[in-house]
């Protein structure tokens, strides 16, 4: 590049692009230019290339502020600052910028379709841990408090006798001899090139001639541990929580994976939920109804006085302000809403009975009231 182009226009973005829009330029312009979807095309190469250098100046932003100010005088040894000049080669790129692919650590993105998303001299980046999923019961009163729970694991830790590494009496790795010391093996359908983790060193690029005994050269083995985690209050059914570096540790070293835990709500007896909201019912008699009470209502903090007016009505709800669950973002508690019917007793007494027909018979004298019954039979006429 003799005479160098503007990064902006390299990637057709306004001057005042976010970081979002440059990356999804970025993204754009090099899986439409890259050199496996354009086989001998010298000038998709460079345009590649320009691309990558345009995104590294673009996408941080003391080098974004430097270029803005000074254009590109402020890199007269390249944008990474040195006297490299950017990137020499397509290795380089994909080492730099593997992640805007697609890949995000877990595969299968743009850069492995096309063969990158390595490290720098070609090599599959170290295989992290292998993540472990469990799952737990919680009542309600323990999700409305929160709770401390020990949990068993069987999680592969690093070998007490080879130290992780694999070998026997400290004998060093060797170049794995199915990939090359990559990490990958590659083959190719059409113009592209699809790379999956070497079947025999599984992308660590070495593997051991003189194996470890006790670990059969793997550098792990399986082990029972017990281990505590914090599940904070409010957390629903269904929801799932990432203990990080709590899952298997990583082969020679490399970093643990996560523990993820799968929140299952056990059935309540009183309570039903409802989001941050708890729902009960309670049963009242029909006097109480009618005559208006006061009662104590069960609650998952205790119990609370509830009145209820003259003539409420079977079915009608209550709501007790912060009696309900708290948010798991930690802003403020839901309510419980109280549904009140009428109990009907299933035996009743010589003297209930007469005081009930006696009642009755008062209600049937009111000429001037129609019943319920009588409206809905006007309402169909």
């Amino acid at each position: 590049m003799s005479e160098k182009s503007d990064y902006y226009e390299v990637l057709g973005v306004p001057r005042d692009a976010d970081e979002k829009a440059v990356k999804s330029a970025y993204r754009k312009l090099a899986m439409k230019n890259h050199p496996d979807r354009n086989p001998g095309d010298s000038e998709a190469e460079t345009r590649f290339k320009q691309a990558a250098e345009a995104y590294e100046v673009l996408s941080d932003k003391d080098k974004r502020a430097r270029y803005d100010r000074f254009g590109h005088q402020a890199f007269q040894g390249g944008p990474s600052g040195g006297g490299g000049g950017g990137f020499s080669n397509i290795e380089d790129i994909f080492s730099a910028f593997g992640d805007i692919f697609g890949g995000g650590g877990g595969g299968g993105g743009f850069g492995d379709i096309f063969g990158g998303g390595g490290g720098r001299g070609g090599r599959q980046r170290q295989a992290r841990g292998r993540d472990l999923r469990v799952a737990l019961e919680l009542t309600l009163e323990e999700i409305d408090s929160g709770v401390e729970r020990h949990i068993d694991l069987k999680r592969n830790e690093s070998c007490g006798t080879c130290k992780g590494s694999g070998g026997k009496d400290g004998a060093k790795p060797i170049t794995c001899g199915t990939c090359g010391g990559r990490g990958q093996v590659m083959r190719r359908q059409g113009f592209f090139t699809m790379s999956s983790p070497c079947p025999n060193c599984h992308g660590s690029g070495e593997t051991q001639e003189n194996p470890c005994g006790d670990c059969s050269g793997k550098g792990l083995k399986p082990k029972k541990t017990s281990i505590q985690i914090d599940i904070p209050a409010g957390v629903e059914d269904g929801m799932r929580l990432r203990i990080s570096g709590e899952g298997d540790a990583g082969p020679a070293g490399a970093q643990r994976g996560d523990l993820y835990v799968d929140i299952h709500e056990k059935d309540h007896k009183i309570f039903q939920r409802s989001g941050p909201d708890v729902i009960t019912e309670v049963p009242f008699s029909f006097g109480q109804l009618t005559l208006g009470t006061t009662v104590e209502i069960p609650t998952l903090r205790g119990r609370v006085e509830m009145a209820i007016p003259k003539a409420t009505p079977s079915g009608k709800v209550f709501r007790l302000r912060g009696q309900g669950l708290p948010s798991v973002q930690g802003s403020g508690r839901g309510d419980q809403l109280v549904r009140a019917f009428v109990e009907i007793p299933g035996k009743l007494t010589e003297r209930q009975e007469e005081l009930l027909r006696e009642f009755e018979n008062i209600e049937e004298g009111k000429a001037d009231e129609k019943s319920f019954f009588d409206r809905i039979i006007d309402y169909f006429k």
